[in-house]
């Protein structure tokens, strides 16, 4: 049992706003959760949010950057799990920018998710991907300079 995530957007922004706002740390932080994140490839990095323990998470996803294009790709790996040393879910998220007309056409794929506690788990990322992870995501777009 596998599963893998495509969620699509159109910003009305160009690649390299949307990427400054996948790659800035600060902004990072402000539309998904707080982080060490660094846009080179080997860094190891971490994402910092609320613990679920009835989930078997405990709230830190653990990270390591595979591959960086400026403004049109970038590879990270995301693994959680209920303590530190133990990884239950180890996935794939690829980021993808391409200009598109007035602004940029943005494809997250989250994939890997394997085995129904994970899949369980992706049908709950899926829902922030698409709702809050979104709305954030475009406010801090429109409040950067130039945009």
């Amino acid at each position: 049992m596998k599963r893998d995530l495509v969620i699509k957007w159109h910003f009305p922004h160009a690649p390299e706003k949307v990427w400054e706002c996948l790659t800035n740390p600060e902004l990072v932080s402000q539309w998904l959760m707080k982080n060490d994140f660094k846009p080179v490839v080997g860094h190891q990095f971490q994402f910092h949010s609320k613990p679920l323990p009835k989930m078997g998470w405990d709230g830190i996803v653990y990270c390591e950057v595979l591959e960086v294009i400026l403004n049109q790709r970038l590879v990270y790996t995301w693994k959680g799990g209920p303590r530190p040393g133990v990884i239950g879910l180890d996935t794939l998220l690829t980021w993808t920018l391409t200009p598109d007309g007035d602004g940029t056409r943005l494809v997250l794929e989250h994939s890997g998710f394997k085995g129904l506690k994970n899949i369980f788990s992706s049908i709950f990322m899926e829902s922030g991907w698409k709702k809050g992870i979104t709305r954030r995501m475009i406010q801090i777009l429109n409040e950067m300079p130039g945009a």
